[in-house]
């Protein structure tokens, strides 16, 4: 197996930002949190996905969301991408779908402001009134490094500085 990826923690300071940005109320348990954050690992030798978990308990109604600093980050070596994806029986038994249908980690999002601070946005999206309830450190969604080619007549030199929509600015 090729070894392409590193997965580490943000800082405290960058996890304390996104933190606090969307969960208001919870500036007494970010330290905690952070200690607890698990880093992404595979379930078995034969996976494929890398199980991304959750630093809080999770309980959504059908289509309610969630968007989650996950407190990790990933140095990729060029030429691949991480796929972030729900974890299969989280899809097939609730619909719970990424909102952006899946999300694309690039090898320079590590360098950006934010630490390449990876954030998931997903949705329980099932229609037979399921509420999904999901436990602080249980698996959330999966990582999968995939490679990716380019044209022969590329010649892009610009350097990402962000995330969420950054290179279409």
């Amino acid at each position: 197996m090729q070894r392409i990826g590193l997965f580490e923690k943000v800082t405290f300071k960058q996890f304390q930002q996104a933190w606090e940005k969307i969960f208001v109320d919870t500036t007494a348990e970010i330290q905690e949190l952070y200690q607890q954050i698990k880093l992404p690992c595979r379930a078995t030798n034969g996976s494929a996905g890398y199980d991304f978990f959750t630093p809080i308990a999770i309980t959504l109604k059908p289509q309610e969301n969630i968007l989650l600093p996950t407190g990790v980050r990933v140095k990729i070596e060029q030429g691949w991408f991480l796929g972030i994806v729900p974890k299969s029986g989280l899809g097939f038994k609730y619909r719970l779908q990424m909102d952006n249908t899946m999300g694309i980690i690039d090898s320079d999002y590590y360098y950006s402001d934010n630490e390449g601070h990876i954030f998931v946005k997903m949705t329980n999206d099932n229609r037979n009134e399921k509420v999904l309830e999901i436990k602080a450190g249980d698996p959330i969604c999966q990582g999968i490094f995939l490679p990716f080619g380019i044209t022969y007549d590329d010649n892009v030199t610009a350097i990402r500085n962000g995330g969420f929509g950054s290179t279409s600015k």
